[in-house]
């Protein structure tokens, strides 16, 4: 069962998931605690999608677009949009001014599959770390000449840190 409740400080609205078998929920935007037996239920469904769509539906009411709503696609519809809408790996690389065919017949020569961002981080990390334990500028070299944005091959780095995939020790960097 799903349900949409609101906060009554702020007024956010968010879905509540069985709201039979917890005691309280909290308001994601103002941190208030709320009993869920007292909150009022503007919308139960057995089906998430639908209730999904009805905290669509009273968001845009509480903001007075409405009609503007009522033109939208269902959410599923525009979730389906949204996934076929995104650059293909081809389009990228001939936006980047890379010839996309080239790069292709470079991986199949060397038998090998274009690598995920976070492959190419970890094998920065892997390969620089033969010779000596790796420091970021290192690791940010190597995924970048690789094809990975510097800004996101920093960002993969700490997440593996972070997630306990390697380890950072006087900026050094290894896999564990």
């Amino acid at each position: 069962m799903y349900a949409v409740v609101g906060c009554s400080d702020c007024g956010t609205l968010w879905l509540l998931v069985d709201p039979a078998t917890s005691e309280s929920a909290q308001c994601q935007r103002c941190g208030r605690t709320h009993q869920t037996a007292r909150l009022k239920h503007l919308f139960e469904s057995e089906d998430r999608a639908a209730a999904r769509e009805a905290r669509s539906a009273l968001l845009a009411k509480k903001r007075g677009d409405s009609a503007a709503f009522a033109d939208v696609d269902h959410v599923s519809e525009l979730e389906r949009q949204a996934d076929t809408a995104a650059v293909d790996d081809e389009e990228y690389l001939e936006a980047a001014g890379i010839d996309a065919e080239a790069v292709a017949a470079a991986a199949e020569s060397t038998g090998e599959q274009p690598s995920s961002h976070d492959d190419i981080v970890r094998a920065a990390v892997r390969e620089a770390g033969e010779n000596e334990q790796p420091a970021e500028a290192a690791i940010v070299a190597y995924a970048t000449d690789r094809g990975v944005p510097a800004e996101k091959a920093r960002k993969l780095l700490e997440r593996l840190c972070r997630e306990g995939e390697a380890s950072k020790h006087d900026g050094r960097y290894r896999l564990l």
